[in-house]
Formats: structure tokens, sequence, C-alpha cells
């Protein structure tokens, strides 16, 4: 049981698309985990150095992100998302 969390410790997990898209510009999304019987996905990066402290920064709102990088990002996320279906 231990070894379970220890492993789930490892990763990072949201499924606010804004937080993945930014989070992305950062570190590489791992996988996405759609819900079946929702419209619901979720992101999961592997909790890195830093990782914690760029979301804490995000819902501080104190990030400066380029917009076109931002866009394209997310651009490229939703594709992943619809390439599941």
């Amino acid at each position: 049981m231990k070894q379970e969390t220890l492993k789930l410790n490892d990763y990072y997990q949201t499924s606010d698309l804004a937080l993945a898209t930014t989070l992305s510009l950062y570190y590489p999304l791992e996988a996405t985990d759609k819900d079946p019987n929702s419209f619901r996905v979720s992101f999961i990066f592997k909790r890195e150095e830093g990782l914690d402290e760029l979301v804490a920064t995000y819902w501080r709102k104190g990030l400066k992100i380029e917009p076109q990088s931002y866009f394209y990002q997310l651009k490229s996320i939703k594709t992943r998302i619809h390439g599941q279906q």
C-alpha cells in the first residue's frame, strides 16, 4: 500500500486546462486521463523540482507568459485531448 502512495506522489494531476497548459510550457505532459462518463480530462505531470512552486505561483497570479506560446500550447493540448476520442 505504501509503495502505491509513493508512486501517486510522484505525479501531479489537474483537470484545469489553463493550469495544464501553463505547466506544459515548462514540464512535459506525461499523460491525459479522460473520464468516459463525462467531458472531464485529467492532465498528469511527473512531479519534478519546481513544479509545486510553479503551481503556487500560477494560483497567486504571479506568472508572465508570452501569449503566442501559451496559445500554441493550448492548441496542442486540445489536439491531444480530441485525438483520444
